[in-house]
């Protein structure tokens, strides 16, 4: 094995720059890798001392893999290797109902959910660290933590920071550890657009009483997040908490704690500093060739600015914006952050010759997807304003038709917006590679 992190860039985008900026907090060789890299054979090659899998759509990835992926990535963790998911990742490594689903390292499946809001959890859980699985000395204090790191029980607990996770369905086998479990929220805990901590227990019940909707995290409690195994003579460690998620002291401990106890890596520190995707200042010059790049990221920030405006954007984290129930606010955080990403690196040979090739295709379908975008956040906001009142003012299945063609599915991406990330994705891939 190399002493050298990879980093899977396929359906990744954002959850992908996050574990990119942990692994260059720490110091550590690492480099972005693509599917079709891995069905080849990089990793029998050259293989690396542990390979991280981003969230993102755990299908995606599966598809993009395919076959001889798939079996790559089983005969490298099976030879020896470590394998590294977090929340789409970590689901990428279950045992699904078809091997075209998943790679099977953990005999355990995918757990439903009994509504879809209570998929729609996000923000820091307490979580109750098994015995054995950390030191004390591992985690630094969690300055925001609503709870003592005592559980009661004389078990240690994390702040560990939660995005939309999914749910371990275990399945009877010892051979899978569990590392923590689910507890309870922590202050910054968030279901959909509502903040949990300013809702007082009493109202909830009351809600779960007269409405029969169930905001509690009580589903939750005891649950596992974060599992640990072997699969022929490796292992790998699937987490639902993104330890990689920036200023997160005790997730981002942990995780330095990872590389290190399982691939022998060496973290320079345990703490990935705070991301402000629109802070960092674009490295491309302002010619006319690089305009079309240039600009889209100042019209993302006015269309990001356009929904705020409007509430149905709002400042949640200094790396994530948050958005009112049904925005397709994820894609719109993931294209500030690629768009930031693309241009933080003056270009190589190699992404100049892309964009040259790009540029053109660029230039035509940005415009139309910010003006798409625009109209369809603006007449979301109407349809809002109207509801009371005349209620089909604005048609639903408009509204809804709109948001495929520019934003695609909510969970498998595509339209306007998933042409333009493709770019993106190709372009940071390209830069980061050449770093």
């Amino acid at each position: 094995m190399n002493a050298e992190l990879y980093i899977l860039w396929d359906a990744s985008t954002i959850w992908g720059l996050m574990a990119l900026r942990a692994a260059q907090a720490f110091a550590l060789p690492c480099r972005l890798v693509k599917a079709q890299e891995i069905a080849q054979g990089l990793l029998s090659g050259k293989p690396p001392a542990m390979l991280l899998v981003p969230g993102g759509a755990a299908r995606l990835k599966c598809a993009a893999l395919g076959r001889a992926g798939r079996e790559a990535i089983r005969a490298y963790v099976r030879a020896g290797g470590r394998y590294l998911g977090f929340c789409g990742g970590a689901g990428l490594g279950l045992t699904a109902g078809s091997e075209a689903e998943g790679l099977g390292l953990c005999p355990w499946g995918r757990a439903g959910y009994g509504s879809r809001l209570q998929h729609l959890m996000s923000g820091h859980m307490l979580a109750s660290v098994e015995p054995g699985s950390l030191t004390p000395a591992v985690l630094p204090a969690a300055p925001h933590s609503s709870e003592e790191r005592g559980s009661g029980d004389g078990r240690m607990q994390a702040s560990l920071p939660v995005w939309w996770p999914g749910r371990f369905a275990p399945r009877g086998d010892g051979n899978v550890r569990v590392l923590a479990r689910y507890a309870v929220p922590d202050r910054d805990f968030w279901v959909a657009d509502m903040a949990l901590g300013t809702v007082p227990r009493g109202t909830l019940d009351a809600w779960r009483d007269l409405y029969g909707v169930n905001l509690s995290t009580d589903f939750l409690t005891g649950q596992p997040v974060i599992i640990h195994g072997a699969f022929g003579r490796g292992t790998y460690t699937l987490s639902y908490s993104h330890l990689e998620t920036p200023d997160s002291p005790q997730a981002n401990a942990w995780l330095a704690h990872l590389l290190s106890a399982q691939a022998g890596l060496s973290p320079q520190g345990t703490r990935v500093p705070a991301w402000e995707p629109d802070s960092e200042p674009p490295l491309w010059d302002e010619t006319e060739e690089n305009a079309p790049l240039l600009r889209a990221r100042i019209q993302t920030m006015r269309l990001l600015h356009t929904g705020a405006a409007h509430n149905l954007l709002f400042h949640r984290t200094h790396w994530l914006m948050g958005w009112r129930t049904g925005i397709p606010g994820a894609a719109l955080n993931s294209l500030r952050a690629g768009l930031s990403a693309a241009l933080r690196h003056p270009p190589t040979g190699e992404t100049r010759r892309y964009w040259k090739q790009h540029r053109a295709h660029f230039a035509a379908i940005f415009p139309l997807f910010r003006q798409g975008a625009e109209n369809y956040l603006l007449a979301e906001r109407l349809a809002t304003t109207l509801g009371p009142s005349m209620p089909d003012a604005v048609s639903a299945r408009s509204l809804e038709e709109q948001r495929r063609a520019i934003f695609g599915h909510a969970m498998t991406g595509g339209g306007l917006i998933g042409d333009v990330q493709a770019m993106l994705d190709e372009i940071i891939y390209l830069q980061e590679c050449a770093t």
